[in-house]
């Protein structure tokens, strides 16, 4: 089989290459039973960065590199900004993963990142296994960290326990965007993909077809917004049913410790089986042992690993 050429795509030419992109993602998911690229892939080619870039190669690959869009540049490293960082995703048909395609799409994007300041690059892998580590040490990314997709069957039996003083609501667009972003800012203190969040960016998870402001759950006490429990749901597709994934829940750090977390969790649970889920689904880093504990006391059990392939990139 011939190597396929890289064609390099710019934010300009993204809304041209989004139907060849969807059969490769749809290939490797039929293959794989999971999707290659992540949310931020599509997301960022709905609304590209300005330094947003994809590389084509044919029908056989894709590879798409974006700036982290929860930069916060101006505050200091002790005050929980992300420093900023670039993200990569790629897609290879099956019929093309001996050929090296994806080997030669990585090193598109790295030059990509070099000739625009260089920094750090992450690259997560859906699904990934030891043969990952194995062809990404060549072109320097190292595995840094693993994310578990976790899934339990719904109803869960435990019904919520709210401590004492708590009103739970649905989020109020245009009136709690702040308040949220506060509290998930400090809740995910340094953390590289839900720390660091700007009104920009929450507003363009808003603007995702798939959001529902009904489950979308915020707690409050007498100070203000504690927590928070933000759900998504996906359609049947392949080998999946419908799922209910806790797309990200959060508890303020004044408010850790109290079980808010669990009772949330078990709420949101509980609203995606009355809208006819029977599957409930999250992803959790694997070294999180406090949120791995409550989650398998919940039922959850590990489904999938993700990993995050890391390296800096030197500017050219």
């Amino acid at each position: 089989m011939p190597e396929p050429s890289v064609a390099v795509i710019s934010a300009t030419k993204f809304p041209e290459i989004v139907a060849p992109v969807s059969r490769i993602d749809e290939a490797a998911r039929t293959s794989d039973g999971h999707p290659a690229l992540g949310d931020a892939v599509w997301l960022d080619l709905d609304h590209p960065g300005s330094d947003s870039a994809g590389f084509l190669a044919n029908e056989s690959g894709y590879a798409h590199v974006a700036r982290a869009d929860n930069i916060a540049t101006t505050a200091s490293a002790n005050d929980g900004a992300i420093p900023p960082h670039w993200t990569l995703g790629v897609a290879v048909a099956p019929d093309a993963r001996a050929s090296g395609v994806r080997a030669r799409l990585v090193a598109a994007a790295v030059r990509h990142v070099a000739e625009h300041g260089g920094g750090r690059l992450v690259f997560w892998v859906l699904g990934a296994g030891p043969d990952d580590d194995e062809e990404l040490a060549p072109v320097g990314l190292q595995p840094a960290r693993d994310l578990y997709e976790m899934r339990v069957a719904l109803p869960i039996a435990e019904e919520a326990k709210w401590p004492a003083g708590i009103r739970v609501r649905p989020f109020e667009v245009g009136t709690d965007e702040a308040a949220w972003l506060e509290v998930n800012n400090r809740a995910f203190a340094g953390h590289d993909e839900q720390g660091g969040w700007t009104a920009s960016t929450l507003e363009r998870r808003m603007t995702e077809a798939w959001f529902d402001p009904a489950l979308f759950l915020l707690a409050f006490d007498d100070t203000g917004l504690l927590g928070f429990n933000w759900l998504k749901m996906h359609e049947a597709h392949d080998r999946d049913p419908r799922l209910g994934e806790i797309y990200v829940i959060g508890i303020d750090p004044r408010g850790q410790g109290s079980g808010l977390g669990r009772a949330l969790a078990i709420a949101g649970l509980q609203a995606l089986h009355q809208r006819g889920i029977d599957v409930g689904m999250l992803f959790v880093a694997a070294d999180n042992e406090p949120a791995l504990r409550l989650y398998r006391a919940l039922g959850f059990e590990v489904h999938r690993v993700d990993r995050a392939y890391e390296c800096e990139v030197e500017p050219a």
